[in-house]
């Protein structure tokens, strides 16, 4: 079968409500007088993937449940103006959305609304297998409707990764994604021994490949049992917000390992999209461009 898509992303779409604090943690208080306003705008890790992936050159799909809301409409128009194909499930309890707080040094808060999502939701297996035979590699979101996919994803003999995001590595939920793709992302910001959990993941499953992020301290990047410090890279403008992040890192990293780059390489391209990415505004869904980060990439971390 032709591979007519680069990456298929599967789940991770949806709308956030910006809100710039003066401080986190927030101290209680009846209200707060919010100067830079209250934003809502689409881009969930599915969606800040697809849009980093397909800003590097990536033929990308994108696979996800959407209401028939304001807030669908919000993400259908962000991938129309992106150029991203989505293929868009009916979702009746609505659209993802979620409320992010956001300090003033760029760390954030996420609130998830829960409700808009089922535990028995099923992707259409009509719809799901011929994406997922059609695509070189696919990249799981760690939602209830991917869970259920993920036999069918493997039986297709794409090659998978997810983004665990903050996994604390005991979490019995996140265990069938770590365990089911080849390539892992997650933060160490939960994690009490980075390596124990990278070698714990890669021992027990598929993955040849993984890197737990830190931040202003770089990443950890397990690959062929050896493990590397990845260098921070220092941001080409002011640190605004994280948000977003982790998932420019990932579809950076995705594009190198996908071009046949060396994992260092490609962690390189990661830690360049994620700190491009911090320089963002919140409000904002934009991605490094393929030229740009070849470019800061033969300067080196440094840039």
């Amino acid at each position: 079968m032709t591979k007519d898509i680069d990456v298929l992303v599967l789940g991770g779409a949806g709308v956030d409500t910006i809100v710039h604090v003066p401080e986190l943690p927030l101290p209680h208080a009846d209200s707060y007088m919010i100067d830079s306003g209250i934003r809502t705008r689409a881009g969930q890790t599915g969606d800040f993937v697809a849009v980093g992936l397909t800003a590097l050159g990536l033929t990308t799909h994108h696979l996800d449940f959407l209401g028939d809301d304001p807030e669908g409409d919000l993400v259908r128009t962000l991938h129309s103006d992106r150029g991203i194909v989505l293929t868009a499930v009916p979702q009746p309890a609505g659209t993802k959305r979620a409320v992010n707080l956001v300090g003033p040094d760029g760390r954030r808060l996420s609130l998830y609304d829960t409700s808009r999502a089922h535990p028995d939701d099923r992707f259409p297996a009509d719809t799901l297998r011929p994406l997922a035979e059609a695509s070189r590699h696919i990249h799981v979101s760690i939602t209830h409707p991917c869970a259920h996919a993920l036999p069918v994803l493997r039986d297709t003999g794409a090659t998978l990764s997810t983004d665990l995001h903050d996994w604390d590595g005991e979490n019995p939920y996140h265990e069938p994604f770590a365990l089911a793709a080849d390539v892992v992302f997650l933060s160490a910001a939960a994690l009490t021994d980075p390596e124990r959990t990278l070698r714990d993941i890669a021992g027990r499953g598929r993955a040849g490949i993984v890197v737990a992020t830190a931040g202003a301290e770089g990443a950890y990047l397990l690959a062929d049992g050896t493990l590397t410090h990845v260098p921070p890279v220092t941001p080409p403008a002011p640190v605004i917000d994280s948000n977003g992040a982790g998932d420019a890192f990932a579809a950076a990293f995705l594009f190198g390992h996908l071009s046949g780059e060396p994992p260092r390489r490609c962690a390189l391209y990661g830690a360049l999209a994620g700190a491009h990415a911090c320089t963002v505004p919140s409000t904002r869904t934009d991605a490094i461009t393929r030229d740009t980060l070849l470019a800061r990439a033969t300067r080196g971390p440094s840039r």
